[in-house]
C-alpha cells in the first residue's frame, strides 16, 4: 500500500495518482516476493537502478534554480543536501545504495564499466526533460510523487530481500532507509506546488506532473524486469 501524506491538497491528489497504478501489482516487485526473479536477474537490475540513484540529484538541483521564491527553494535545497548525506560522503544516497549492492553479492568497482540499459536512460531523460523543460509545476510534482512512491517501493524490497534470504535484516541498507524518509521528501516537493494546485490556471500542470513521474517510475520497473530477460536470461 502507497504511503498516505498529510491531507495537503497536492498529497491527496497525489494518493489517488498512486492508487490507480497500484505499485503493489507492478510485475517487478511480484517477481521478487514470488520468487519469479532469480538472484542474478535482481543483482543486474540493482546495478542499473544505481544509474538512477546515482542521477536523480541533478534534475533536482536543476528545480533549485528554476524557484524564483528563496522560501520555497528551501524545501527542495533541503532534500538535495540530504541526498549528499548531509555532507557527509558516507552517507551519500549514492554510497548507501552501493554498500546495499555489495550485501547483494554486486561488486561497486564495476559499476562504471556496466553499459547503460535504454530503460534507465530513458528514466532519466524523462527526469531531466520535466525539470529543465517543461513547466515547473510538472518537473516538482514528477519528483515528488516518485519520492513518495519509492518510500512504498523500498519497503517491498526491503521485505522481498529478507525474505529471499539474500540479505540479513540487520545487514539491510539504502531501502530501509528510504522506506522511512521519502513520505517526508515528497511532501517537501509538494508544498513548493501547492500554490499552484490552488491555481484553476495551474493546476493542470501540477496534475501533469503527479500523473508523469507515476507513470514513468512505474514502467521503469516494468522495463527492468524485461530488460532482466533481455540482458540476463539471453
Amino acid at each position: 500500500m502507497i504511503q498516505q501524506l498529510s491531507p495537503l491538497s497536492v498529497a491527496l491528489e497525489a494518493d489517488a495518482v498512486l492508487a490507480q497504478v497500484d505499485f503493489a501489482q507492478n510485475p517487478y516487485l511480484q517477481a521478487l516476493t514470488g520468487g519469479g526473479l532469480t538472484l542474478e536477474e535482481f543483482q543486474a537490475t540493482q546495478a542499473q537502478f544505481f544509474f538512477a540513484v546515482e542521477f536523480f540529484s541533478r534534475p533536482m538541483a536543476a528545480l533549485v534554480g528554476r524557484i524564483p521564491d528563496p522560501v520555497q527553494r528551501l524545501d527542495i535545497l533541503r532534500n538535495l543536501i540530504e541526498e549528499h548525506g548531509e555532507f557527509q560522503q558516507g552517507d551519500f544516497h549514492v554510497s548507501t545504495f552501493k554498500a546495499f549492492l555489495e550485501s547483494i553479492g554486486v561488486d561497486p568497482a564495476q559499476l562504471p564499466a556496466l553499459d547503460l540499459w535504454p530503460e534507465l536512460r530513458a528514466f532519466n531523460s524523462v527526469l531531466l526533460s520535466s525539470c529543465v523543460h517543461d513547466e515547473l509545476e510538472v518537473g516538482v510534482a514528477c519528483m515528488g510523487i516518485i519520492e513518495q512512491a519509492f518510500a512504498t517501493v523500498s519497503d517491498s524490497i526491503a521485505k522481498g530481500v529478507v525474505a529471499r534470504g539474500w540479505v540479513n535484516s540487520g545487514e539491510l541498507t539504502h531501502y530501509q532507509l528510504h522506506s522511512e524518509i521519502d513520505a517526508r521528501h515528497a511532501e517537501e516537493f509538494y508544498r513548493v506546488v501547492e500554490p499552484s494546485w490552488e491555481d484553476p490556471t495551474r493546476r493542470y500542470y501540477v496534475r501533469q506532473g503527479l500523473e508523469l513521474g507515476a507513470y514513468v517510475f512505474d514502467r521503469l520497473y516494468r522495463d527492468l524486469l524485461r530488460g532482466a530477460g533481455r540482458h540476463v536470461r539471453g
